[in-house]
Parts: C-alpha cells; structure tokens; sequence
C-alpha cells in the first residue's frame, strides 16, 4: 500500500518531520511516530478532544462541537495514514 492508494499527500517537509494532508485532515510524522491528526476549520488547525462523552474540535481561542462526520473523517485519516506510514519507506 502507498500514500497514493489512500489519497494522502505530503504538504510539507521540515528536516525531520513531514506534514501529510487529505481533505481537512492533517498531521505531523517525526520518522514513523504520528503525532495527533488535525481539522482544518476556518478558524486554523483544531484538534479533536473529548468532554463528557462529546466531541469538539479546539484551537487556540476557539472550541466547537465537531460533526459526527468529522469526527469520521479525522479518525479514518489517522487509521489510513498510519497504514501508509507501516507500509512504506518513502518517507
């Protein structure tokens, strides 16, 4: 499998670390190790954290609830990228 076959790109490249994207997704790989996948919102890159049962994707100064939709879109992304990162030595 390949970055390709899941529809992943390599935005950008800085010494050690990579930044992929797909949609609204994206996330920092040091090496293999992936850091938390991110949402693209207009309000900047937010992260998808928890509380109480629910979730919200937060940035700096701003929180809002995320989408069922997002929530699975955030979620396959990291599970498909880390697929591509364990099946690949191109990076």
């Amino acid at each position: 499998m390949s970055f390709e076959l899941f529809q992943i790109e390599r935005i950008a490249e800085a010494q050690e670390y990579i930044l992929y994207g797909r949609g609204a997704c994206v996330a920092m790989v040091h090496g293999r190790s992936l850091g938390s996948s991110g949402y693209m919102t207009e309000k900047g890159l937010a992260f998808l954290f928890w509380r109480d049962g629910r979730p919200w994707l937060v940035s700096k100064g701003s929180e809002v609830e995320a989408a069922p939709e997002q929530v699975q879109e955030i979620q396959k992304f990291s599970e498909d990228l880390k697929n591509a990162l364990g099946a690949t030595d191109e990076h």
